[in-house]
């Protein structure tokens, strides 16, 4: 396993000027079916080293991450999760649906953050200057600035603590919806593209949760809009020019053995 994340870069951040600071993760974007989530943990220059065992959610089995779950919500000074729909993926695309999931996380918070440090190379959070009316409501006026930085998650203890929390969070609601429909396997496959999922499209169709905007697979002639619309997520990237304050991180260990993002 890679070694544990810390806090040494929050820390640095927080000693610039910074009062309190949100690490920021996603879970959900890659999947078939059910919401994308974002999570988020605030730490401050009082925040104590984050407990034992926080890793990136995927390097974790479910069990470590159903444990380490409320050790990570009593450690944060506070924290929030917030989900974006299938139906709200369809509506406006994966990138705004993982913003509108994003503002509600952040209006979950207790204390408002100086900035947000958020895994990966694109900010999703900030609304670009082209999206107008009909892009989602809900959102936040202002958003504290962003901070990118590529394998966040294997090195900033906060942002992984924010994975495992929207990790576990995105799990309850998609094994509490694999009572509905248990044939899709949700409750091991949590929504992504696993065999049995595939073949349950293929026999029976998608379901009122599954993103049917997408090119879903095992539909074969069973929706030809699904056949012609676009990949997930590459009608809805932003200019790169939308893209600031990246950091990048050389990978600290291997991908996780279990489903993607």
């Amino acid at each position: 396993m890679s070694a544990a994340p810390s806090l040494r870069v929050e820390r640095r951040m927080l000693r610039a000027g910074l009062s309190a600071l949100a690490g920021t993760d996603e879970v959900g974007r890659g999947a078939l079916c059910g919401p994308v989530t974002v999570g988020m943990v605030l730490v401050t220059e009082t925040t104590r080293t984050a407990p034992k065992g926080v890793r990136d959610s995927k390097l974790l089995t479910p069990e470590a991450r159903r444990r380490l779950a409320p050790k990570i919500r009593r450690w944060a000074t506070s924290y929030g999760v917030g989900h974006a729909s299938s139906t709200e993926i369809d509506e406006f695309g994966i990138i705004p649906a993982m913003r509108l999931a994003g503002h509600r996380a952040l209006a979950h918070l207790s204390v408002e953050p100086d900035s947000v440090l958020l895994d990966g190379n694109h900010d999703y959070l900030s609304p670009p200057k082209q999206e107008g009316l009909f892009g989602p409501e809900g959102l936040l006026d202002r958003i504290p600035p962003v901070v990118t930085m590529i394998k966040a998650d294997l090195r900033c203890a906060a942002v992984a603590a924010a994975s495992i929390l929207a990790k576990t969070a995105r799990d309850e609601i998609m094994i509490g919806l694999a009572d509905e429909h248990p044939e899709y396997g949700w409750a091991e496959n949590k929504g992504y593209s696993a065999p049995e999922h595939i073949a349950a499209l293929s026999l029976y169709g998608p379901t009122p949760h599954h993103r049917v905007s997408w090119r879903l697979p095992g539909l074969g002639g069973m929706g030809l809009e699904n056949d012609l619309s676009p990949l997930p997520g590459v009608a809805d990237l932003e200019p790169a020019d939308s893209v600031h304050n990246v950091v990048n991180v050389s990978a600290c260990g291997e991908p996780g053995h279990e489903e993607g993002r």
